[in-house]
C-alpha cells in the first residue's frame, strides 16, 4: 500500500470520527445514560415515550396477514443462529488459542438496549431483540472470520467486494506475489495477541 492511500485512509477515519460527534450531537436532545448496563431514561421522557406506544390491538390491526404468516419461520431461524452462536465460542476458543490470535468479544456485537424505549410495545420490543441477537451475532461472526482470514489468505480480492471488513485495507494486494512472500509473516504478527 503505497503513502498515498495511507493517507487517504487516515483522513477517511478522521471523517468518520467526525460524524461520529456529529451524529452524537444531533442526537444530544435525546436525554438518557447508561447506568451499569442499562439505559434509564429520565421519567418525563419515558412517560412521553409510553404515550406514542401503540397498543397491541391496534399495532396486531395494522399488520398486514402475509406478514403475520411469515413471522414463524422468521422466528425460527432463532434455532440456527443459537446453534452458530454455540460453535462460534468454541472454534474461537479452540482456534485463537492455538494460533493465538486475540479474542474476539462477542459482547461488542451483540448489544440489548432497544427493550428500554417506552414507545415500543411488547411485540416490538420482542422483535428488536431477536434482531439485535441476529445481526449481532452475524457481526460478531463476520469478525471472527475477518480476524481468521487475516491469518489464512490476508489477499485482497481481484473484483471489488461489497463489504470490507476491518482487516481488508490491510491485506496484501492481488497479484503482487513478492509482497505477498515479504510482508505476510510481519502481517501476521502484527495481529497477534
Amino acid at each position: 500500500m503505497n503513502d498515498r492511500i495511507k493517507e487517504m485512509l487516515e483522513e477517511i477515519e478522521d471523517i468518520k470520527q467526525k460524524l461520529s460527534e456529529e451524529i452524537a450531537e444531533h442526537e444530544k436532545h435525546i436525554s438518557y445514560e447508561i447506568q451499569n448496563g442499562y439505559v434509564k431514561f429520565e421519567k418525563e421522557i419515558l412517560d412521553k415515550q409510553r404515550e406514542n406506544m401503540k397498543n397491541l390491538v391496534a399495532w396486531f390491526g395494522d399488520i398486514p396477514l402475509l406478514h403475520l404468516l411469515a413471522s414463524p419461520l422468521v422466528y425460527s431461524m432463532i434455532v440456527p443462529a443459537i446453534l452458530f452462536d454455540v460453535l462460534l465460542f468454541i472454534y474461537q476458543q479452540v482456534v485463537f488459542r492455538i494460533f493465538k490470535f486475540k479474542f474476539i468479544k462477542r459482547s461488542d456485537y451483540i448489544r440489548f438496549d432497544r427493550q428500554y424505549l417506552g414507545y415500543l410495545n411488547i411485540v416490538e420490543k420482542l422483535n428488536c431483540m431477536y434482531c439485535s441477537y441476529f445481526n449481532g451475532l452475524m457481526q460478531y461472526a463476520s469478525a471472527i472470520a475477518s480476524r481468521t482470514e487475516l491469518y489464512f489468505c490476508p489477499i485482497k480480492h481481484a473484483k471489488k467486494v461489497v463489504y470490507e471488513h476491518e482487516h481488508y485495507k490491510d491485506f496484501l494486494q492481488y497479484g503482487d506475489e513478492e509482497e505477498y512472500q515479504e510482508k505476510l509473516e510481519a502481517l501476521r504478527k502484527h495481529f497477534e495477541k
